[in-house]
C-alpha cells in the first residue's frame, strides 16, 4: 500500500450526477487498497436517494451545511449542520431527502469502499458543482439500477418503505 499524503483541490476528484445531487469523490477505493472511500455530496431540494441497504459497507455522513432528514427503520430524524449520522455495518435500511429550500452538503465515507464505484457506474460525470435534474425512472431503468447495485451489495426497497 501506497503511504503518499493525498491532497484534493476543490475543483479536483471525480464529479458525478446521481438522482439530482452532484457528487464528488474526493478519495476512491483504488486510491485506499479499497479501505475507504470518501465523497462530497451536494444535494439540492427534494432530491436524495430512497430507502436501501448495504449490509457489508459502513457508511457516516457529516453535515457540513444545510439539514437532511434521514429515514430508517426506527423512524426518521433531522440532521442540521455539524451532525454525524452513522450506518453500522448490517445492512440497516435507511434513506435520506433534503425537505428544505437549500443545498444541504454532506461528506459521506464509506468503509470499506465499493460505493464510490458504484456511483461511478451510475453516475453521469459533470463539471463540479453541476446539478442535472434526475430522469425518470422507467421500469426498464430501475431493472437496471437493481442490477449494477446488486454487484456493489445495494438492496433497494419500495419508496414507501420506511413511512
Amino acid at each position: 500500500m501506497d503511504n503518499t499524503i493525498t491532497v484534493v483541490g476543490k475543483e479536483q476528484g471525480q464529479s458525478l450526477s446521481i438522482a439530482g445531487g452532484a457528487y464528488r469523490i474526493l478519495i476512491s477505493g483504488e486510491q485506499t487498497n479499497d479501505n475507504y472511500a470518501v465523497i462530497e455530496m451536494l444535494v439540492p431540494p427534494g432530491a436524495g436517494p430512497g430507502p436501501h441497504a448495504h449490509k457489508d459497507i459502513q457508511e457516516m455522513f457529516y453535515v457540513v451545511e444545510g439539514e437532511v432528514e434521514f429515514k430508517m427503520e426506527a423512524g426518521k430524524q433531522v440532521a442540521g449542520k455539524g451532525s454525524f449520522i452513522n450506518i453500522p455495518l448490517g445492512g440497516a435500511v435507511h434513506g435520506f431527502k433534503n425537505k428544505t429550500d437549500t443545498t444541504v452538503h454532506l461528506l459521506c465515507t464509506v468503509v470499506p469502499a465499493g460505493l464510490d464505484r458504484f456511483f461511478q457506474e451510475i453516475g453521469t460525470p459533470v463539471e463540479p458543482g453541476t446539478f442535472k435534474a434526475p430522469t425518470p425512472l422507467t421500469p426498464e431503468a430501475l431493472d437496471k439500477l437493481k442490477a449494477i447495485g446488486e454487484r456493489y451489495g445495494q438492496q433497494f426497497y419500495p419508496p414507501d418503505f420506511l413511512d
